[in-house]
C-alpha cells in the first residue's frame, strides 16, 4: 500500500511542476505589458518575458514553459531562425510555439509552419481568444508530458519486472541438478525459461545405492509466483521430508502427499502437473506415477529385438486440485539399454508460422526418427525440433527436458 501511495505522490509532484506557463519572446516592453494585463485575471497562468532573443532558448530550457509566444521581427536574430532553433533542440522541440506577427501574411505563415510553429496570431487578438489559445496549447503539451511520464513509469516497471524474472530464472537454474554420469546411469537436460518464466522445475538423485528418483513438475501460469511455488515443491522432494511421512520409494505416495501439502486454495489458486519415478538398479524396473503431466517416453532395445517406444503415464489430477485424490503406480520393466525422456508440454506445444500447433504425437514421431546418438546430441536435436518454423523466436512456455540413459 505504501509503495502505491508513494508512486501516486511522486506522480502528483511531477505534474505539479507543469502549471500553465507562458514565455513571451519579444523585444517590445509594450507587448509584454499588454499580455501581462491580459493574463492578470488568470491566477493559474504564470507569465515570463524574454526581451533579448539571444537568451530565449536558454530561458525556455530553464523555465520549461507550456507555451512559447514569439515575435517574428526582432533585433539580432531572425524570428523564423529562432523558431527553427526552438524546434530542433531536444529540450524545447515539443513545446507549443505560437508566432506573433503584426500582419496576416500567407507566405510568412507558411514558412513559420514549415519551421515547426504550432500556431500563428496577429498581435494581439481579443482577450478571450488569446487566453483560449494559450490554454488549448498548454493543455495539449501537459497531456504530452503526462503521457511521456506514464510511458516512462511503465518502462521502468517493465524493466523491474524483467529483472525479477531474470533473477528468478537464474535461481531456478542454479538449483537444477548437475549432469550425471556413472557406471549405471547418465542424465542430461535442457532448460530454457520462457520470456515470462513458467513454473517448470525438475530434479533427480539417488535415494540410496539401488534406487534413483527422477521428477519434473510444471506449475500453472507464469511469472515469479509460479517459480516460487515450483521451487518450494522441488525442495520438498530434494530434502527428503521423511518427517512429514513421505515414502520416496513409492511414487503414488509422493504425489498424494504433495497434493495434500500444496492445495491450490493456499497457493493463490495455482496447481501443477507432475511426473515422479523411481528406477531400481538391481531389478531393472521403473515404478512411476503422474498427475496430469505429459507422459515420459522410454526407448529401450532388448538384445536381438527392434527398439520399443513406450509412453509412461498414469491417470491423475493436477497436484493441488483435489486434496483427497488417490494416485496410482505403474511398473515398467527395462529390458536392455534404454533412454528415458521426461519433459514439460513446453517442449512439444509450439505455435508454427503456418498457424498450426505441434502436438505430443508430432514429438513422438520425431523421437522415433532420431538416430542412435549421445544424450547431449539428442537434446540438441530436440531443441532444434521445438524451434523449427516457430511463429515467435522465443518460447511461450518453459522448455524443460531430461534425458536419462539406463545402461
Amino acid at each position: 500500500m505504501s509503495m502505491i501511495l508513494d508512486r501516486d505522490r511522486s506522480t502528483l509532484e511531477y505534474l505539479n511542476q507543469h502549471p500553465v506557463s507562458v514565455l513571451l519572446v519579444d523585444d517590445q516592453r509594450i507587448i509584454s505589458e499588454a499580455i501581462k494585463r491580459c493574463l492578470v485575471t488568470e491566477q493559474d497562468i504564470v507569465f515570463y518575458w524574454c526581451q533579448d532573443p539571444t537568451e530565449a532558448l536558454k530561458m525556455a530550457i530553464e523555465l520549461k514553459p507550456t507555451v512559447i509566444l514569439q515575435d517574428l521581427i526582432m533585433p539580432e536574430i531572425d524570428g523564423l531562425t529562432l523558431v527553427k532553433y526552438f524546434k530542433t533542440h531536444k529540450d524545447t522541440k515539443n513545446i507549443p510555439l505560437v508566432v506573433l506577427s503584426v500582419k496576416e501574411d500567407p507566405l510568412i505563415k507558411a514558412r513559420a509552419f514549415a519551421e515547426g510553429a504550432n500556431d500563428y496570431m496577429v498581435k494581439l487578438p481579443e482577450k478571450e481568444e488569446f487566453i483560449a489559445r494559450i490554454r488549448y496549447h498548454s493543455k495539449a503539451y501537459i497531456a504530452h508530458l503526462e503521457r511521456n511520464f506514464a510511458f516512462d513509469r511503465l518502462a521502468e516497471s517493465q524493466r523491474a519486472l524483467k529483472k525479477e524474472i531474470d533473477d528468478a530464472s537464474d535461481y531456478v537454474r542454479s538449483i537444477l541438478p548437475l549432469p550425471l554420469k556413472d557406471k549405471s546411469l547418465t542424465a542430461s537436460w535442457q532448460f530454457i525459461p520462457s520470456m515470462t518464466l513458467g513454473g517448470d522445475i525438475f530434479g533427480y538423485h539417488y535415494i540410496d545405492e539401488d534406487h534413483f528418483a527422477l521428477y519434473l513438475l510444471d506449475v500453472c501460469g507464469h511469472g515469479v509466483g509460479a517459480a516460487l511455488l515450483s521451487i518450494s515443491a522441488v525442495n520438498v522432494l530434494r530434502e527428503k521430508a521423511a518427517s512429514i511421512g513421505f515414502d520416496y520409494y513409492n511414487p503414488s505416495d509422493v504425489l498424494m502427499r504433495m497434493n495434500a501439502l500444496f492445495p491450490m486454495e493456499k497457493h493463490h489458486n495455482m496447481f501443477f502437473s507432475m511426473w515422479y519415478g523411481v528406477y531400481t538398479l538391481s531389478s531393472g524396473t521403473l515404478l512411476y506415477s503422474s498427475a496430469g503431466h505429459p507422459p515420459a517416453i522410454i526407448k529401450s532395445r532388448a538384445v536381438g529385438s527392434p527398439p520399443i517406444f513406450e509412453q509412461l503415464t498414469t491417470p491423475g489430477l493436477m497436484i493441488g486440485a483435489m486434496p483427497t485424490f488417490s494416485y496410482t503406480n505403474a511398473l515398467f520393466e527395462v529390458k536392455g539399454p534404454a533412454r528415458l525422456y521426461l519433459f514439460s508440454d513446453g517442449v512439444f506445444e509450439q505455435e508454427l508460422k503456418s498457424g498450426f500447433t505441434t502436438t505430443l504425437d508430432d514429438f513422438v514421431k520425431f523421437l522415433k526418427a532420431l538416430p542412435v546418438q549421445s544424450t547431449d546430441e539428442d537434446l540438441d536435436n530436440i531443441l532444434r525440433f521445438s524451434l523449427a518454423d516457430k511463429k515467435a523466436p522465443s518460447f511461450a512456455d518453459d522448455f524443460s527436458i531430461v534425458a536419462l540413459d539406463i545402461k
